[in-house]
């Protein structure tokens, strides 16, 4: 049995009370907890799963797994290692030997997985370029009804008759459209005198979109119904998507999002 001192004078013992056992959870947790289990690679498969299902983090390890299969043919030249190594050593400022041993300590990570970590974004480049830098410019083609990109002045109201007298009146000149959207529309658009854009034209309501490309930059056209909104829109600028470098890499990244996406469908996981 423990005892406790006077709190005045160290050297006295004054009473032999025990004292009090940590809590019965306290002491289960410390010794058997998830985090703990899975650290000492004594969790099951099935519970890894679970786990990663529980926190959405399964579509992710799927991703990388798939990736690595394919990643595990490309061949990186030596003058491209070397490019990887610095500007991984730069986003890092990994100076020396020692510097690196405390970024693996830090991040729980071998040099083997570190080399690894190093050249599969270069990989990736490389795999996304041979992959699917031919297909781009068809792509374009295909999307770029999606890419061109509109500015144009909106106003809407959920009254037809209004919306009728406000395009007759925007028509005739009898009132500006920044006036009558100011007085009138219901949206966020009168805050900036019906003004929007430059959009793509995949961000309006497709409906709206299709008003839109049929179109001259001036034009007015009349009211369009969506939803419980009678909509008054005149096209003001339209800027055609080009195939620029900016332009070619965000495609490239599409298509790659949606080859692997594909090959996620393939390989569904029961609960």
């Amino acid at each position: 049995m423990k005892t406790t001192a006077n709190l005045l004078n160290l050297g006295i013992v004054t009473s032999t009370v025990p004292l009090p056992n940590p809590p019965e959870h306290q002491q289960t947790s410390d010794l058997d907890t998830p985090l703990k289990r899975l650290c000492q690679n004594a969790m099951s498969g099935e519970e890894i799963i679970t786990l990663l299902q529980k926190y959405w983090m399964l579509p992710q390890l799927q991703r990388e797994i798939i990736l690595d299969a394919e990643l595990d043919s490309v061949i990186c030249s030596s003058e491209e290692t070397f490019s990887a190594y610095k500007a991984f050593y730069h986003k890092y400022q990994i100076n020396s030997d020692d510097d690196r041993a405390a970024w693996l300590e830090r991040n729980k990570c071998t040099l083997q997985q570190f080399e690894h970590s190093v050249l599969r974004t270069i990989k990736l480049d490389r795999f996304k370029q041979s992959t699917f830098g031919s297909k781009v410019d068809s792509y374009f083609l295909q999307r770029k009804s999606q890419l061109d990109r509109a500015v144009y002045s909106l106003l809407r109201v959920k009254d037809p008759y209004l919306a009728q007298e406000l395009f007759f009146r925007i028509q005739d000149q009898e009132a500006t459209f920044a006036e009558l959207v100011k007085q009138y529309s219901g949206g966020q658009e009168a805050e900036v005198g019906g003004m929007v854009g430059p959009h793509e034209l995949s961000v309006p309501h497709p409906a709206l979109a299709q008003r839109l490309l049929s179109l001259q930059p001036g034009q007015l056209a009349p009211p369009l119904q969506i939803a419980d909104w009678f909509v008054i829109v005149r096209l003001e600028k339209y800027l055609p998507a080009q195939l620029d470098t900016v332009m070619r890499v965000r495609l490239i990244d599409e298509m790659y999002e949606q080859w692997l996406q594909a090959k996620l469908n393939q390989v569904p996981i029961d609960s």
